[in-house]
């Protein structure tokens, strides 16, 4: 009842937790459109897990974890919750009902102690953030820079994981970024930054950021990671910048010695936005478990004519794969539809949350 609302709803939940919990407001960035945004999907993926409280648990312990990189506090969580649950009665009506609040406040409560434990855990193990100095960028074309960083003190991550970056010149916008890399011995971190239409963010790390600028990490996330595979047999599709974790998957496999087969399909509008082909060409000679097939979907050029979806119809079988997928939101979809059709089943079928913008089109 409350979703075609959305835009009003979460202007106005910010606007009475900052009229009655002034304290809070340092905590968000000046422009608040992309933390409404944050808010109604978290709340709509709540809603849309509720029967499954594994993936509900998991989803609210990555919440509670990467709230602390905006300085969360426990006691901060009672002032949202009032001030939510007051949104949903105004924006619900006749609907909020006694009993609907009632599973509302209780529901909240479960979510907000999860996220609670979650972070309190979290603390004991980690910092919140990391520092990390740019120590080296690479124009790679068509808006894309890739930009290595190495973080202040031990940064623990998997490959296919996920980071969120803060810079210095957009303070308290955070955005999320995959790393295109295995571990390294030295620490760095690697990023393929595209600079999207309006994307503060994007814009300063492809543009404006140079060597010994300091930036600053969340902690990484995703379990879009090569022990979650069940099988020796990988299908890996990249889609534009979804390019960065498959990159860091192939590192892996190389790492632990090339035990599994990989394919490696990428996949791009134009042979112009199909970048980094050569690097996984390179690649593919150097280790024979992995070969390597790019698609172009919007015009005649080399390799493959077609979407990736339609390219994976054409090719397999892949009833025997374990597939990873990153690119558009659309792609991933449509992919995963193709494959369950060709009898891959879902759990084997492995990729990032949608509202990570490795998976979000402009």
């Amino acid at each position: 009842m409350v979703e075609p609302l959305a835009g009003e709803i979460t202007v106005y939940f910010y606007a009475i937790l900052f009229a009655r919990y002034p304290e809070v407001r340092p905590m968000f960035p000046e422009g608040m459109d992309a933390q409404r945004d944050r808010l109604l999907r978290a709340l709509l993926r709540i809603v849309d897990l509720v029967d499954d409280a594994e993936s509900l648990v998991g989803f609210c312990g990555h919440l509670g974890r990467d709230h602390r990189k905006f300085g969360t506090l426990a006691a901060h969580f009672p002032a949202v919750g009032e001030c939510l649950l007051d949104t949903l009665a105004r924006y619900a009506g006749s609907a909020w009902t006694p009993e609907i609040a009632a599973a509302w406040t209780k529901a909240y409560g479960t979510v907000a102690q999860v996220m609670i434990s979650a972070a309190e855990q979290d603390e004991a193990v980690r910092p919140a953030v990391w520092a990390g100095t740019v120590v080296h960028r690479l124009p790679r074309g068509h808006g894309i820079t890739e930009i290595t960083v190495r973080p202040e003190g031990d940064y623990a991550y998997a490959a296919g994981q996920y980071v969120s970056v803060e810079t210095p010149w957009w303070p308290k916008r955070w955005r999320y970024y995959s790393v295109a890399n295995a571990p390294r011995e030295d620490g760095t971190l690697t990023f393929h930054v595209r600079a999207v239409p309006g994307g503060s963010v994007s814009h300063a790390l492809a543009h404006r950021a140079a060597v010994g600028d300091v930036v600053r990490l969340g902690p990484p996330m995703g379990d879009m990671v090569l022990d979650a595979a069940a099988h020796r047999e990988l299908l890996l599709v990249a889609g534009g910048t979804g390019l960065a974790p498959i990159r860091a998957l192939v590192e892996e496999v190389a790492r632990r010695g090339g035990g599994h087969q990989v394919s490696l399909f990428l996949g791009a509008r134009t042979g112009a936005e199909l970048y980094a082909v050569d690097d996984m060409l390179r690649m593919a000679q150097r280790h024979h478990w992995l070969t390597v097939k790019a698609a172009v979907s919007d015009e005649y050029s080399f390799g493959i004519r077609g979407s990736l979806p339609e390219v994976l119809a054409e090719y397999g079988p892949w009833y025997e794969h374990d597939a990873f997928l990153s690119g558009p939101a659309q792609m991933i979809i449509s992919a995963r539809e193709v494959l369950g059709l060709h009898g891959m089943p879902t759990d084997r079928i492995h990729h990032d949350p949608f509202e990570t913008p490795v998976l979000s089109t402009p």
